[in-house]
C-alpha cells in the first residue's frame, strides 16, 4: 500500500510539473517581455486611463479659472467646499456601518466639531476683512464688531458643547470605537484646517501668492505623469510604485522653468497682485508693490548687434518664484508619498471617487496642503512688510476710538509737534 501511495504521489507530482510546463511560444513571449523596457507607454490600458484623467483635468481647470476670475471671496468659498469634501472622505475612511447604526448622532457630532473649527480658524484670519466690509452700516458694524470680539469665547463654548455631547453618547461595549472616532475627528480637523487657514490668509494677501503655488503643483503633477508615462523606467519610491526617477527629474525642471515664466505673466496683472482688505468682490486697483515692478537688465555683449532687444525686464518676484518652484518639485511631492503610505496602511486605492481618473478630492490636495503652508511662511518671512501705513492707522483710530478720544489724540499730537518744532528751532 505504501508503494502504491508513493507511486501515486510521484505520478501526481509529475503531472503537476507537466501542467506547469510552458509551451515554446509562451516561453518566447515571456522572454520578450523581460527584454522589453518596462514603460507605461507600452500598456494599452493606460491610454484609456490617461484620456479619462485628461478630460477631468480640463473640466477642473475650466472651473478653477472661472473662480479665479470671480475674485478673492469666491476663491475662499472654493477652499471651503474642498474642505467639506476632504472631511467627508476622511470621516468615511474609518466609519464602520454596523457600529454607526447604533450611533445615529455620532456623524452629526463630527460635523459639529468641523464647523466649530471652521468658525474659529476663519474668524481669526478674516475678522479685519469682515469689519472693513460693514463699515457703512452702523448697526451691522456694531453687531459684527461684537461677534469678532467674542469669537474665541463662542468657539470655545461650541467645542465644550460638542465635548459634553460626546460624553453623553458613550455606550457600553462601544467605548473603544467611539474614542477612536473622537481622536480621528481631531486629527482630520488638524490636517484640514492647519493648511487651509494659511491658504485663505495667502489669498487675501494677493491672488498671486495662492495661484502661483497651486499652479506649480498642478504643473509638477502633470509633468511627472507624462515624463513617467513615456520615459519612466526606474522606480522612485516603494510607497508609489508608479513614480519613477525620470518623471521626478523631468517634472522638476519643467516646474522650476514654469515658475519663472508664470511669475512674470501673473505679476503683470493688478487683479493678481493687489491685496484685498475687505470681503467685497469689486475690481482692484493699487500701486504695485516693488516686487512687481520690472527691473531692466542690460544684455550688453551677451547678444549680437543685430538682436532687437538690448535689455530685458525681470520682476524681482520671479527670483522668489524659483524658490517656490524648487519646493514644489522636490519637497511637495512627499505629501503625495505620505498619502500613498496612508492609503496602503488602510488598504485602499483612493480616498474617494469624486473626480473620475483622479480619485477623491483628498488625492488631489495632498501636495497642495504642503506647499500652502510654505507659501504663507515664505511670504511673511521674505515678502510682507511689517510697517504700518498711514491709512491703516487712521482706519484703526476711526473705528476703535470715540469722537472725544479722537479729539484728545489730536490735541496730544499737536503738543508733540509743537515741542519738536521748538526743539529744532
Amino acid at each position: 500500500m505504501q508503494t502504491d501511495s508513493s507511486s501515486s504521489d510521484i505520478s501526481s507530482n509529475n503531472t503537476g510539473r507537466a501542467r506547469r510546463r510552458k509551451r515554446p511560444t509562451e516561453a518566447t513571449s515571456d522572454g520578450n517581455k523581460t527584454n522589453e523596457p518596462n514603460l507605461l507607454v507600452n500598456d494599452q490600458n493606460k491610454y484609456k486611463s490617461m484620456l479619462i484623467r485628461t478630460y477631468s483635468s480640463l473640466w477642473m481647470m475650466a472651473g478653477f479659472v472661472l473662480v479665479i476670475y470671480m475674485g478673492h471671496l469666491y476663491i475662499w468659498a472654493m477652499v471651503v467646499v474642498i474642505q467639506i469634501f476632504m472631511a467627508r472622505e476622511l470621516f468615511n475612511l474609518l466609519m464602520r456601518v454596523n457600529e454607526a447604526r447604533w450611533l445615529p448622532w455620532f456623524r452629526l457630532l463630527n460635523w459639529h466639531f468641523f464647523f466649530t473649527a471652521m468658525l474659529f480658524t476663519y474668524g481669526r484670519f478674516l475678522s479685519h476683512n469682515l469689519v472693513n466690509t460693514v463699515t457703512t452700516d452702523k448697526l451691522l458694524y456694531k453687531l459684527v464688531s461684537a461677534l469678532v470680539k467674542y469669537q474665541m469665547l463662542i468657539c470655545y463654548f461650541l467645542y465644550i458643547a460638542g465635548f459634553v455631547w460626546f460624553i453623553l453618547t458613550l455606550k457600553k461595549k462601544m467605548y473603544k470605537y467611539q474614542f477612536k472616532q473622537y481622536a480621528w475627528t481631531h486629527m482630520i480637523l488638524l490636517l484640514v484646517f492647519s493648511q487651509s487657514s494659511f491658504t485663505v490668509a495667502t489669498i487675501f494677501e494677493g491672488i498671486f501668492w495662492f495661484l502661483l503655488p497651486a499652479s506649480l503643483i498642478a504643473i509638477n503633477d502633470v509633468a511627472a505623469y507624462f515624463f513617467g508615462f513615456f520615459f519612466g523606467r526606474t522606480p522612485l519610491i516603494k510607497l508609489s510604485p508608479k513614480k519613477t526617477w525620470e518623471g521626478f527629474i523631468g517634472a522638476s525642471f519643467a516646474t522650476i522653468f514654469s515658475a519663472f515664466l508664470l511669475a512674470r505673466v501673473m505679476g503683470s496683472f493688478k487683479w493678481f497682485t493687489c491685496p484685498r482688505k475687505d470681503l467685497s468682490t469689486g475690481w482692484l486697483d493699487c500701486d504695485p508693490d516693488p516686487m512687481f515692478k520690472p527691473e531692466y537688465l542690460s544684455l550688453g555683449e551677451w547678444v549680437p548687434k543685430w538682436f532687437p532687444w538690448k535689455e530685458v525686464g525681470i520682476l524681482p518676484v520671479q527670483w522668489h518664484a524659483l524658490a517656490l518652484g524648487l519646493f514644489a518639485s522636490i519637497i511637495a511631492p512627499f505629501g503625495g508619498f505620505f498619502a500613498s503610505g496612508f492609503k496602503r496602511a488602510f488598504n485602499i486605492k483612493d480616498f474617494g471617487d469624486s473626480i473620475p481618473g483622479h480619485g477623491g478630492i483628498t488625492d488631489r490636495m495632498d501636495c497642495q496642503m504642503v506647499i500652502a503652508v510654505f507659501a504663507y511662511i515664505y511670504h511673511q518671512s521674505f515678502i510682507a512688510t511689517q510697517n504700518f501705513s498711514v491709512e491703516t492707522i487712521l482706519d484703526q483710530i476711526l473705528r476703535n476710538l470715540t469722537f472725544e478720544e479722537q479729539l484728545t489724540l489730536y490735541e496730544q499730537l499737536g503738543l508733540i509737534f509743537r515741542e519738536r518744532q521748538l526743539a529744532q528751532g
